[in-house]
């Protein structure tokens, strides 16, 4: 009997130890269990946001770049198109430059022939009384016959 005694008592012994574990061991054991859940679940989903916010950071950083590549690109078409238009307006300055010089020599040039015909009558009057004075071999009065002259200037 001493072994159903003993095995009593270990059994007492047991259900004792079970009950103050339950009552006095266990729910701190639970709770420092759940508590180390929630942080390490806490740090899980800090990881995730830290790795969403990277992820979405990342993008935003694409995105700024993009943008500053298409402004470069435009900046440049604008200073391509601008540096063209500049070469236009220098362009077309030069060919109204040129076709104001064209106009002053043209202008220049009928001057110069008009005074030349003016010379050249000049020079036929001259001749023309020289001729007629060596023709007739005497003295032709050049007052007197200045309308004369005049007329046929005004002829040639």
């Amino acid at each position: 009997m001493e072994f159903n005694v003993t095995l009593l008592g270990q059994a007492i012994t047991f259900a004792i130890l079970v009950w103050f574990t339950m009552k006095f061991v266990w729910p701190p054991l639970t709770n420092m269990m759940d508590e180390r859940a929630k942080r390490i679940a806490d740090g899980l989903a800090a990881g995730e946001r830290g790795k969403q916010d990277l992820e979405a950071a990342e993008k935003r950083v694409a995105d700024e770049l993009r943008k500053a590549k298409q402004q470069a690109t435009e900046i440049v078409m604008a200073a391509e198109k601008r540096a063209s238009q500049i070469v236009d307006e220098a362009k077309d300055a030069a060919r109204v430059e040129g076709a104001r010089i064209v106009a002053d020599a043209k202008s220049e040039i009928d001057q110069e022939v008009l005074r030349a015909k003016e010379a050249l009558r000049a020079q036929v009057a001259d001749l023309a009384v020289a001729g007629a004075e060596k023709i007739l071999r005497k003295e032709i009065d050049s007052a007197k016959h200045a309308d004369l002259l005049a007329s046929i200037k005004a002829e040639f």
